[in-house]
């Protein structure tokens, strides 16, 4: 039998990912990494109002860059072998366009105006938007936030479109719609030239946009103009339909097969959001809590028809027709901060690096920049193996996972962390354990909310950079939830369920299970909860849940 080979292409918070993998066998051939370079200058973006955004010339350079490299790392002839490609992307990360699709950044007059890129995920500067589309939610006769938790966040699509269009007079004047990351992305390779032509995701308007068909697609024109008349007729020039990722929207035009070394062959998958993705490319199945583990956390399940039925669970991000796999219902949750967390403990730790002695006049340059940069690269392993000997019984420190807000269970990006049980002997590796502990408490919390709302779980799967890198935090996240954790092989989930919605879109595989089943990279181990930590973790978690209860109530009402 011929070879056949895709290319799943992730795309993360920092860098892309893409990887080359034999769509019969899912042995993954090449992998290429490259970050986007005007985000790590961190240019248009401003961390004290919570503002995140990124260029989409940047998503252009590091695609033409990716593909090229992990193609030249394969043999002879893989290239004309390439049968599809699929993107998946962060979200929500919307931005505003013109009439042809073009995101507003791309226009040489809005070059550098933040107001004109992609609005990351993480960027929380439209709570206030936030908060009024929730009234206007619970004051309507639909309830248009209902498949989406309930709860609108300033995370989400119509939060963010309305901020920009109300903090920017020429974006307002120039802005005819608003396209998603994911959806961008297949649009541009396949070479579509007006917004109307772009094929929007079931994922990302499903979970972040409010889209349902039990209403008729997005929220009425009516809804958006009682929020602010600058939403009138937004609806009318976005879409009715959504669509899955195993459909195809198209094939690669001439130009991008030209600059991506590809032929005009080659499928283009749809796009959806990279946990989606991730969730599908470590094997998820109902009952299966598949946890992406980064920067944040997004946690994904699939379930029956039959099981979610005219259930509505509160306080999540979305349960949605296919936005997983098509033919089940798609399940969203997850935490805003879980790696960022231990990365800001690691930058207050840096303060006397770069101000004491990055100052000093004790020692040559190039000796301070290597001191400086081997420090920075020890504080966590050092911090761990100092934390991992601190029985659990003395872990009398208590944090809240909300540093970056909390994203659920019920979303609230106005909360702040917490920290208390602080004494003078509280050293710096006891202050991170209890951060690695509020990560897991807010895993535990998460977890319960499914099964109050009735969704079964039977198993937990980790996947992502922490999830294979740090034994300590994975080990602590199986005593607080009392259940085992499989860990996924691959250090690139994500990028090879985009590779197994590619392999699925060109034809290979009839369904995305199919997909799966060939293609799947298995588990490299497996962390077993220790059942004394795990007795004594449920006492501890009862403080973890009265201290937010506190901070939420008291300090950001």
């Amino acid at each position: 039998m011929d070879s056949k080979f895709v290319i799943g292409l992730d795309y993360g918070s920092d860098s892309a990912r893409a990887i080359v993998v034999n769509a019969l066998t899912g042995e993954t051939l090449a992998t290429a990494v490259q970050y986007y370079p005007r985000w790590q200058k961190g240019l248009y973006c401003n961390p004290a109002i919570n503002q995140y955004r990124q260029h989409p010339q940047d998503y252009i350079d590091v695609l033409e860059g990716t593909v090229k490299e992990a193609l030249a790392q394969c043999p002879a002839g893989t290239a004309e072998q390439v049968v599809g490609i699929a993107f998946d992307t962060t979200g929500s990360t919307p931005a505003l366009t013109d009439a042809s699709g073009t995101p507003l950044a791309l226009l040489p007059e809005f070059s550098e105006n933040p107001n004109a890129m992609f609005i990351l995920w993480k960027d929380h500067t439209a709570i206030q938007e936030a908060a009024e589309i929730n009234k206007a939610c619970k004051e309507w006769d639909i309830d248009y936030s209902a498949y989406e938790g309930g709860i609108y966040s300033s995370e989400w699509y119509w939060a963010k479109a309305l901020h920009v269009l109300r903090a920017d007079e020429t974006i307002r004047a120039k802005a005819y719609s608003i396209v998603e990351y994911c959806e961008w992305l297949p649009a541009l390779i396949t070479g579509v030239k007006t917004s109307s032509d772009i094929v929007r995701s079931r994922c990302a308007c499903g979970h972040k946009a409010m889209w349902h068909e039990k209403w008729g697609g997005l929220p009425s024109d009516e809804f958006l103009t009682k929020i602010d008349p600058l939403l009138t007729g937004f609806r009318d020039r976005l879409f009715e339909k959504t669509e899955t990722a195993d459909k195809p929207v198209g094939h690669l035009t001439e130009e991008w097969a030209a600059r991506l070394g590809l032929t005009t062959k080659v499928v283009v998958a749809g796009g959806a959001f990279d946990c989606h993705m991730g969730a599908v490319g470590a094997g998820v199945t109902p009952h299966t809590f598949v946890r992406v583990i980064g920067t944040s956390t997004c946690d994904v399940m699939v379930a029956s028809y039959e099981e979610i039925g005219h259930n509505l669970i509160k306080g999540i991000c979305g349960q949605v027709d296919g936005s997983v796999i098509p033919g089940m219902i798609g399940l969203e949750a997850g935490q805003s901060g879980f790696g960022d967390i231990y990365a800001w403990f690691k930058r207050v730790l840096e303060f006397p690096l770069h101000n004491i002695i990055g100052q000093s006049a004790l020692i040559d340059e190039a000796t301070k920049e290597k001191l400086i940069a081997e420090s920075i690269d020890r504080i966590i392993p050092a911090l761990t193996a100092e934390a991992e000997k601190i029985p659990v019984s003395e872990s009398t420190v208590i944090a809240t996972d909300w540093m970056n807000g909390r994203r659920t269970p019920d979303a609230n990006q106005l909360l702040k962390g917490t920290i208390t049980g602080l004494t003078l002997g509280s050293t710096a590796p006891r202050i991170f354990r209890a951060l690695v502990e509020a990560t897991a408490f807010g895993s535990k919390a998460i977890v319960d909310r499914f099964r109050s709302e009735g969704v079964q779980i039977d198993s937990v799967i980790g996947i992502g950079g922490i999830a294979l890198k740090s034994p300590f935090v994975m080990q602590t996240l199986s005593d607080v939830l009392d259940m085992p954790i499989k860990v996924c092989r691959t250090d690139q989930a994500c990028a090879l369920g985009a590779a197994m919605f590619a392999a699925t879109a060109a034809g290979i595989y009839t369904k995305v299970e199919d997909a799966q089943k060939a293609m799947n990279s298995g588990f490299a181990n497996e962390y077993r909860p220790n059942t004394e930590n795990a007795a004594a973790y449920k006492e501890i978690y009862e403080k973890y849940i009265k201290l937010g209860q506190f901070t939420e109530k008291e300090l950001f009402k």
